[in-house]
């Protein structure tokens, strides 16, 4: 326990505020949380020595190899997986701590991995990284609800990820689209969920508020077969969900930094609109046979998860609560399928949603007293302007005032802020 935490708990008694006795059981009480709480350094060296020794085994028995017979490989190939169970199996039997249970859930996770491709190669078994990535996620995910290892999910979504990318994107000689990765997600969905209950502001937590939105984003692209067009809906939609995701009550606490589904799905959805504020994407998009496609049911059912969020937002915080950027990808629905035979209209209905988007974040900056995101608003309004900047024959006298006009917004607005902050703080005090 600090100095400082003594010494105000003796200011305390001293001052008849608490007794002696409840400093003693305020002392023992967070000297025993203190006690019992994991070491988050020592996890992380565990875990990383975990992938050192594993990588030195693996190594040593390369470096000699060749010299070794068939029998020799296929037992050699098993000792990973074996020493990996052994240790697994030691943590929950004992029950040992978390470090335990991390460092030997990552030793386990690469030992799986390094045991198939060893007994692939030593008798020829054919099958490309696809397969592969499959039968090794297959095996591990149970790992995951056994040793309780945030380590052992980490891997399990970049894993999945490196299998959708690596089905729908790399493999061109197979037109597949990678479902099982649907699969693989899903199986760590309660694993984060209770890691969000139990646990909303850890760093684990927001680490896996922001890996499993980027792997999903990253994860999309493998679903996009022939029609692209219709990746933009797809795109558009999931960026929705994850915005009305990051409004739910459970992150409502949350600092914005570690609200990976709020910032994505806002930089994803100003993003896509950007591109088309300019004339050329309405020129390209129509095409008929997009409505028979597995884009469309895709976008069908995103559309459903979207509305889904929205109407839970709706129904336990009321409709004055939602703002543009929730509603956005619907907008983006109705300029899409209701106007994309046209170009002029819908380009310039564009323009002005990322416009009132900018106004948007500009206000909720302000109400909350928030400069980053008061600066975003002025951002994306500012980029905007840019855009125009090169697609619109303003004279270079009107533009130049453009960006003084948005320069000295700048200033403006977050002197305003201050002021409004430093005048909030004196009625407090008062």
């Amino acid at each position: 326990m600090s100095s400082r935490f003594n010494k105000e708990l003796k200011e305390l008694v001293r001052d008849e505020v608490i007794s002696s006795e409840i400093a003693d059981c305020i002392y023992q009480y967070y000297d025993k949380k203190k006690t019992l709480k994991p070491n988050r350094l020592f996890t992380i060296f565990g875990i990383f020595g975990a992938l050192l020794v594993g990588s030195g085994i693996i190594l040593m028995l390369a470096h000699n190899w060749d010299n070794f017979s068939r029998i020799t490989k296929t037992v050699l190939a098993f000792v990973p997986l074996i020493i990996g169970q052994c240790v697994a199996g030691f943590s929950i039997l004992k029950n040992k701590s978390n470090t335990w249970k991390e460092a030997s859930g990552t030793f386990l996770f690469f030992a799986v991995g390094a045991s198939i491709s060893l007994v692939s190669q030593i008798y020829n078994i054919s099958g490309d990284l696809g397969s592969f990535l499959r039968t090794w996620i297959l095996l591990c995910l149970p790992l995951l609800y056994v040793l309780r290892s945030h380590a052992v999910a980490l891997l399990l979504v970049l894993s999945s990820t490196y299998y959708a990318t690596e089905v729908g994107l790399w493999n061109f000689r197979n037109n597949s689209t990678p479902w099982l990765y649907l699969g693989f997600i899903a199986a760590i969905i309660p694993h984060y969920w209770i890691q969000l209950r139990n646990a909303i502001s850890s760093n684990t937590t927001s680490i896996f508020n922001w890996i499993l939105p980027a792997s999903i984003t990253v994860g999309l692209a493998s679903f996009i077969r022939g029609n692209e067009e219709l990746g933009f809906i797809m795109y558009m939609t999931l960026f929705g969900i994850f915005y009305n995701i990051g409004k739910l009550s459970v992150f409502k606490e949350l600092r914005t930094l570690r609200n990976g589904y709020l910032i994505i799905g806002s930089l994803g959805t100003i993003i896509l609109l950007m591109i088309f504020t300019f004339r050329w994407p309405w020129d390209e998009i129509y095409d008929t046979t997009m409505y028979v496609s597995q884009e469309l049911y895709t976008s069908l059912l995103l559309g459903s998860i979207g509305i889904s969020v929205l109407g839970h937002s709706i129904v336990k915080k009321g409709v004055r609560s939602v703002n543009l950027f929730q509603v956005s990808f619907l907008v983006f629905w109705a300029f899409f399928f209701l106007l994309s035979g046209m170009t002029t209209l819908p380009m310039i209905l564009t323009n002005v949603l990322v416009f009132v988007l900018g106004i948007t974040a500009i206000k909720i900056g302000a109400d909350t007293f928030n400069f980053g995101i008061l600066n975003y608003g002025l951002l994306i309004i500012s980029v905007l302007i840019i855009c125009r900047f090169f697609d619109t024959d303003m004279s270079f006298v009107v533009r130049g005032a453009l960006f003084v006009i948005v320069g000295i917004g700048f200033f403006a607005a977050n002197y305003m802020m201050l002021k409004r902050q430093q005048l909030k703080h004196q009625i407090i005090k008062k």
